[in-house]
């Protein structure tokens, strides 16, 4: 994860949490489990917050936070992607009107918002494909016990 561009700790915090039994532990917990302090945990956790990784939540009956890696949490990174291509194809239309479409730097412009577009609809499909597969998958699996 950090060769593809996640800070370190967050990396850490994000693996810790996939790979927990429930899928969600408390500050302390992670802290504990990777030697770090809690600011370290805090840090990491608000980053991964703001990319709609994992959630805050609270423990029922307690004061305390717990921190849950979304369910679907690729499907929805993606997701949140996809809406960022949307916001940037429009800016890189408007761009491309401003420079005007015959000018060097509109033409590139415009290859930028083709690739873009392309990519949006390629990823739109992609994620139609994933849902039909893991409802495929889910329908066929058997319940585990525990």
């Amino acid at each position: 994860m950090t060769e593809a561009g996640m800070q370190r700790m967050a990396a850490r915090i994000f693996a810790c949490l996939l790979s927990s039994e429930r899928g969600s532990l408390s500050s302390a917990q992670l802290a504990e489990r990777l030697r770090v302090s809690p600011a370290a945990v805090s840090g990491a956790v608000r980053y991964l917050s703001q990319v709609h990784m994992v959630s805050r939540e609270r423990e029922p009956g307690s004061r305390r936070e717990l921190y849950r890696v979304h369910e679907n949490v690729w499907h929805e990174a993606l997701v949140d992607r996809d809406q960022i291509l949307g916001r940037w194809t429009k800016t890189l239309r408007t761009g491309e009107a401003s420079l005007g479409p015959d000018t060097p730097a509109g033409r590139r412009v415009r290859d930028t918002y083709d690739f873009l577009e392309f990519m949006q609809q390629e990823l739109s499909q992609m994620l139609e494909r994933w849902r039909a597969h893991r409802a495929s998958r889910d329908a066929h699996e058997t319940p585990r016990d525990g």
